[in-house]
């Protein structure tokens, strides 16, 4: 479904237009990332009502004169909305005879129908209050400007569901339909409508901002005329690598802050940073080459299939935990065919069942060229800066870490690690009988870019600097 992002503190309505939605984003209820999330659906809208190319055709020439010239092509929508009524299609049935075209259906064939509808949008400059629509989720953020006090979202809901996510800027309430929040359906003969409210309903004994309430709609059009005029394929040849004798293999392994290697069975408290180290085996280390980490996951189980999995790394060395965490990090080393790192330890929520949980990375691994580039790179998340950074300087390739970073050629010079296991426990306690799982929880509001690991970040370099 395309989208069109609309706000108004009045009326806020979202046209949904049909086409392939990739890479859906779980449940509803849940999004790591919600600007990045909130970026990636509204990038769908740069195809509504896009212009097909014009034909570069040389066999279509102008009829007058003997000097012919080619014949530029019309230029058409890629669709159009329109309205049931009025539609030509009996025009089209098929009958004896022959007849002139009617003008209706001329109008059709030449992309100005007289049953189309007006794409008719509103918009907030200011985009106080946005919505973005899709066939089965509403999407709605506020900017958190509007609100004098730090617990505001406990009083914002989206019918009767409340806030479930939150940045520096934003609050964010992202729901499938499905989801019980009093979304209401309304079916008319050229849209179907989904509309819900924005409620603003302080229950505190004073009052900072008044309370407010928003209607959204979602318009989801039922008809619509498709147009194309053809397409000139372009062949483009491309370099095919093979690797040559036996691809190297590489070494990931769980340390503690000292770079000694965690042992199967021990390991972290939830909150505190873990360390890995990932490097080529003993003497095939170049040092003309860099080691570079594309993609990293953690699962419960050695099978790098399973499910449940954390990405922290991805999109060709974007360490995109750190926009969740200052302890997720790249860590810079005296020697770059080593790449270390530091994720915080959680455990897996749905897999909570006893004081401890058993976890395993994988990696992605590879080798390149000490220069890093778009397509391998080791960049942290800066939110002092607000900006994506690269380990070893040269900040520019890490700017497709917003968007889709190109994949590295040869691609035969890449690797898929798994580490040994380590366990999380929940608390410094040891495990026994009767513990009872608990979660710590966190204050919505709370955006500190200080480091509280800072220290044991100084001491890990500083060993791995002299032993190194």
């Amino acid at each position: 479904m395309g989208l069109i992002c609309v706000g108004l503190l009045s009326l806020l309505v979202c046209f949904a237009y049909s086409y392939e939605f990739r890479s859906g984003a779980g449940n509803g209820l849940f999004v790591q990332h919600p600007e990045l999330e909130w970026k990636r659906m509204g990038r769908q809208m740069t195809r509504q009502n896009m212009p097909v190319p014009t034909l570069k055709s040389s066999f279509l020439r102008s009829a007058s004169g003997s000097g012919s010239t080619p014949a530029e092509a019309k230029i058409l929508p890629e669709y159009l909305i329109v309205s049931s009524s009025n539609d030509p299609k009996r025009d089209f049935k098929p009958q004896m005879g022959n007849k002139p075209l009617p003008d209706s259906a001329v109008n059709m064939l030449l992309g100005s129908p007289s049953n189309s509808l007006p794409n008719v949008t509103q918009e907030d400059p200011k985009k106080t209050v946005e919505i973005l629509c899709h066939v089965d989720r509403m999407y709605v953020r506020i900017k958190r400007e509007v609100f004098k006090t730090r617990d505001a979202y406990k009083y914002l809901k989206l019918g009767t569901c409340p806030v479930n996510q939150g940045t520096s800027i934003h609050y964010y309430l992202l729901y499938l339909l499905t989801m019980d929040c009093g979304f209401k359906q309304e079916s008319k003969p050229d849209y179907l409508y989904i509309s819900n409210v924005l409620r603003y309903e302080p229950t505190t004994p004073v009052l900072r901002e008044m309370p407010f309430s928003i209607p959204l709609r979602c318009a989801f059009p039922r008809y619509f005329y498709s147009y194309q005029v053809g397409f000139y394929p372009i062949l483009q040849g491309q370099r095919v690598f093979k690797a040559l004798g036996q691809q190297r293999s590489f070494t990931l392994t769980p340390q503690d802050a000292k770079g000694n290697e965690i042992p199967v069975g021990q390991g972290f408290t939830m909150g505190e940073p873990m360390y890995f180290e990932a490097k080529p085996p003993d003497n095939s280390a170049s040092g003309s080459q860099r080691t570079y980490i594309n993609y990293c996951f953690m699962t419960t189980s050695p099978d790098p299939t399973s499910s449940p999995k954390y990405t922290v790394i991805d999109n060709q060395g974007c360490m995109i935990d750190s926009n969740v965490t200052d302890q997720s990090k790249f860590l810079t080393s005296a020697s770059k065919t080593v790449q270390k790192f530091t994720v915080g330890a959680f455990m897996f929520k749905d897999a909570v069942s006893t004081s401890s949980q058993k976890l395993y990375m994988h990696c992605e691994i590879a080798t390149g060229a000490l220069t890093a580039t778009p397509s391998s790179k080791a960049c942290n998340y800066d939110p002092s800066l607000k900006m994506w950074r690269e380990l070893y300087g040269g900040d520019s390739v890490c700017a497709c870490c917003e968007s889709t970073c190109p994949l590295a050629q040869p691609r035969s010079s890449k690797a898929m690690i798994s580490s040994h296991s380590w366990n999380v426990r929940m608390s410094e306690e040891d495990d026994y009988e009767g513990v009872v799982p608990r979660m710590q929880t966190y204050d919505t509001n709370p955006f500190n870019l200080e480091d509280p690991y800072a220290t044991e970040h100084r001491d890990f370099l500083n060993y791995w600097e002299k032993h190194d």
